[in-house]
């Protein structure tokens, strides 16, 4: 078996260091003991994009925000989707996460940074959030293991009562609001519906019909 190679390592902001390594044409980015992605495994990070496209398939100049560049794979199945008057802002927190997908792992990206739909915001996703009104008609988090998180513990802020409510707001009426996670989570379900979003979780394969199941929540914003 090919043995792994360690390409790069960088700081989290707030503490923590994720590693790069490669092994022949794999990729996986490590924290701690913890992969938190692989490149073989992307049937649930594209999932996570399908099915916030399925419910705003019928809006003309759609707005999506994705929270978490990883690997991509979110980014091109949602590209993929959407028609050619969609706009597509990506906020990563890492520097050098962006660094990887234009570097060693430009191949995974297969060039989906320069499509025009594309924005990418390097800093964090919750100002952006906060700071907007009415403007989505998606928002995608992937930033994290899920509601529990394990990366960044200012996350957290995203999915208590007070990040819900700004995600509901900066929503147009009827958005989605999609939350990626490797573990089911009830507490979760009840704080969504509780703002008042529609939610379902739906269950997904890692690689979409094999690998670890993962979940994801679609939450409807109600129209005012």
């Amino acid at each position: 078996m090919i043995p792994w190679t360690l390409l790069d390592t960088a700081k989290i902001p707030g503490g923590g260091e994720l590693r790069l390594k490669q092994r022949g044409q794999e990729f996986s980015i490590m924290l701690g003991t913890n992969e938190l992605m692989n490149s073989r495994l992307s049937g649930s990070e594209r999932a996570l994009a399908t099915l916030s496209c399925e419910k705003i398939r019928d809006r003309k100049h759609p707005h999506l925000l994705i929270g978490g560049l990883g690997m991509g794979f979110t980014l091109r199945a949602a590209l993929f989707e959407l028609g050619k008057d969609a706009k597509v802002t990506v906020a990563e927190l890492v520097p050098a996460v962006i660094s990887w997908a234009r570097g060693p792992m430009a191949s995974v990206f297969d060039g989906c940074l320069d499509d025009p739909r594309v924005a990418l915001h390097e800093g964090d996703v919750r100002p952006l959030i906060r700071s907007s009104k009415s403007i989505y008609d998606a928002i995608l988090l992937d930033v994290d293991n899920g509601p529990d998180g394990i990366t960044h513990e200012a996350n957290d802020g995203l999915y208590d009562f007070k990040g819900l409510r700004a995600a509901r707001d900066a929503l147009r009426p009827g958005g989605v609001l999609a939350v990626w996670s490797a573990h089911p989570d009830r507490d979760f379900t009840r704080r969504l519906r509780e703002i008042g979003f529609a939610a379902d979780e739906v269950n997904v394969r890692a690689n979409g019909k094999t690998g670890a199941r993962h979940v994801i929540w679609i939450a409807v914003n109600p129209s005012r």
